[in-house]
């Protein structure tokens, strides 16, 4: 049995946390590994028994918190362990012993602390919650649990890079309407393509939203099969299904 994994931000420090890709886990067939994704077409037991072990790795004993991520910028402020999984794609709270989770497979997540004010979240960022603001929202929240965003640190994990993510023309006439400085994350590609750079566009809206410790881990999750799931490389090979990585922040009790 193979070791979890637990990939670790620097700008983080000392609070409880991991980007987990695929290794420590006991999926087989397509989710091989540490498939935690409660949605995918896994082995319900296997996908239970990973989440156990992916907690136990970053935070053993702590309560895992998740959601029903839909691609939006909606932030759930949880105070107590949580019943059901809310619909939304951020997490705040500044309640010892939850483990805030996002799951991603090509999307960017963003794990963010506070660790004078005792506040973090986790934040699911796809191009869609990316362009909508959902890491703004993430910030905005954590300052209303008293975070302050000149101290916050954020973390940018394993999500698919530019030299994988090929967009046409209307993906990138979309940011351009935006911002017309969005040009600037997307290099040529072929006729009527362009190469979108998430990781970076992450990390200027992180940037412009006041934070100035921000580590990006330039992990690629389509590139590295043996390490991370990814939905594009599953849909490149006709794969009937795919497995979801998670990524933790908690503080200790």
């Amino acid at each position: 049995m193979s070791e979890v994994e637990v990939i670790r931000s620097r700008t983080l420090g000392g609070v409880a946390h991991g980007f987990l890709g695929r290794r420590g886990g006991v999926s087989n067939g397509i989710h091989a590994g540490l498939n935690v994704g409660i949605g995918s077409e896994d082995d319900p037991d296997a996908v239970a028994e990973n989440r156990i072990r992916a907690t136990t790795a970053v935070l053993p004993g702590a309560t895992l918190v998740g959601l029903f991520q839909i691609h939006s910028a909606d932030v759930i402020t949880v105070t107590a362990p949580l019943a059901e999984r809310p619909r939304g794609d951020a997490l705040v709270t500044d309640r010892p012993g939850l483990l805030l989770s996002v799951l991603t497979a090509d999307c960017a997540p963003v794990l963010f602390a506070d660790t004078e004010a005792g506040v973090i979240g986790a934040a699911h960022a796809g191009w869609k919650g990316a362009i909508g603001g959902v890491t703004d929202a993430t910030i905005t929240a954590m300052e209303a649990l008293g975070a302050r965003r000149e101290r916050i640190a954020a973390a940018i994990g394993p999500c698919i890079a530019r030299a994988s993510y090929e967009v046409d023309d209307g993906f990138a006439q979309r940011f351009a309407a935006d911002d017309p400085a969005n040009e600037r994350f997307f290099a040529p590609g072929k006729p009527g393509h362009h190469q979108f750079d998430l990781e970076a566009y992450v990390t200027a809206r992180l940037a412009a939203a006041g934070l100035t410790r921000i580590e990006a881990l330039g992990l690629d999750t389509y590139a590295d099969e043996d390490r991370f799931f990814s939905f594009r490389r599953a849909t490149h090979r006709g794969e009937p299904g795919y497995g979801r990585q998670i990524s933790l922040i908690g503080l200790e009790a």
